[in-house]
């Protein structure tokens, strides 16, 4: 997984640069401070060791075999510098090249250890042989002043140290990636619920805002088309339309500044959620439609002593007035009844039929448009409430809104 920079700002910058550089930025060859120190002390514990091999056989090599010792150990200890790049290369170079020097032994420990961390299971097959075998081939030619059993088994003591602390580093790494990785997962899922979380409010706003506004337009337009078509309308007429023009236009404004006022950044965190309807104000919601000049019949069975919900009243009362704005729009002057029935623990079916228009004009060029978005809002709604809705004309031409909201006991 490559991580950059801008992932770790939450640590100090003196425990990032403990990091090695792999975990750091993901980066190999871009060596952290902690990288340096490691460098050094591997050199250091290479030299050491190559020191100690060449002290206990220095009585059996000869001048030019010193010569060629120190140079392959050279070669050594220069190809452990990239043995972060090329873990496997480097492990096995210096570790043929151990099979005959002593100078060699100890970045061919480095190497192993190396390979250990970050090679794969053949790589570290393949080093540790080279290891095992340059544990029975050198002292064959540089017996020291040990015996030869006692050196097979130090060498392959040390060579079960060297991969043993190897791995164990490999686990500690790796289990710090994996955490990094799954952190990172669920700050993505985080954030895709995040999203989904606006998206599902930005749709819900959306919807509210075409109820609200859908209702009072149309009363607007059926206000406005009144004057339009009746010329001759007295003064008085045309005022009392005009103030009831104004009124509903203030409270469209009213209604859509609550709408979207969710929508500023920044609210304060203790601003109460303005009022929503509910199912005692859909007589208020009739009686303006028929102040209107809709002809509009409303009926009512609820218990009044159950406790209905305050979501299942809110979604009776879209329901009543996505209906009413639909027949504004559609069958203007048709007659319209609302009923409302419902029994507490069983359904609170809400009904609005707009009759067919028997000697009534069908809607001029100046019928409200639509998007015909309004029933597939509504039907959304019905469904996050777990009610059912039937819509579509009936036998007799009348068209049918149905919808059927669970009431549980």
């Amino acid at each position: 997984m490559t991580t950059t920079d801008d992932e770790h700002v939450a640590l100090p910058r003196w425990q990032r640069m403990l990091l090695p550089g792999e975990l750091r930025d993901g980066a190999r060859g871009r060596r952290s401070a902690r990288d340096w120190v490691v460098d050094l002390a591997m050199y250091a514990i290479a030299a050491g060791l190559s020191a100690l091999v060449i002290g206990a056989t220095a009585s059996d090599h000869s001048d030019l075999e010193f010569v060629i010792d120190f140079v392959l150990g050279a070669v050594a200890y220069v190809a452990i510098w990239f043995r972060r790049s090329h873990p496997l290369a480097v492990g096995v170079i210096a570790g043929a090249l151990s099979l005959v020097s002593g100078v060699a032994g100890g970045p061919a420990l480095v190497a192993l250890f190396n390979v250990a961390v970050c090679g794969s299971r053949r790589a570290i097959l393949a080093v540790v042989a080279l290891a095992l075998a340059s544990t029975a081939i050198f002292p064959l030619l540089y017996a020291g002043g040990e015996s030869y059993g006692f050196q097979i088994v130090l060498g392959v003591l040390i060579t079960g140290v060297v991969v043993g602390w190897g791995l164990f580093v490999r686990v500690q790494r790796e289990l710090v990636l994996s955490l990094r990785e799954r952190a990172a997962t669920l700050e993505a899922e985080q954030r895709l619920r995040v999203e989904q979380a606006r998206e599902a409010e930005r749709l819900r706003i959306a919807r509210e805002m075409h109820d609200v506004l859908a209702h009072r337009v149309s009363l607007l337009s059926l206000h406005a088309g009144a004057l339009e078509f009746h010329p001759d309308a007295s003064a008085e007429e045309v005022a009392d339309a005009a103030g009831v023009i104004r009124a509903s236009a203030h409270a469209a404004l009213e209604e859509l500044r609550d709408v979207i006022g969710v929508l500023r950044e920044g609210p304060p965190a203790s601003a109460p959620e303005p009022p929503q309807p509910t199912l005692t104000d859909v007589p208020a919601l009739v009686e303006e439609c028929q102040g209107a000049g809709m002809r509009v019949r409303f009926q009512l069975d609820v218990p009044g002593d159950a406790a209905l919900p305050a979501a299942l009243g809110r979604a009776a009362y879209r329901i009543v007035q996505e209906g009413l704005t639909n027949a504004r729009k559609h069958a203007p002057g048709a007659a319209v009844e609302v009923a409302i029935s419902a029994q507490a623990g069983s359904a609170l079916v809400v009904e609005v039929v707009s009759r067919r228009a028997v000697g009534v004009a069908a809607p001029g060029p100046f019928a409200l448009p639509g998007a015909g978005t309004g029933l597939v809002g509504l039907a959304e709604r019905v469904e996050l409430a777990g009610g059912e809705l039937q819509h579509g004309p009936d036998d007799t031409g009348d068209f049918v809104l149905r919808a059927s909201l669970p009431w549980s006991a």
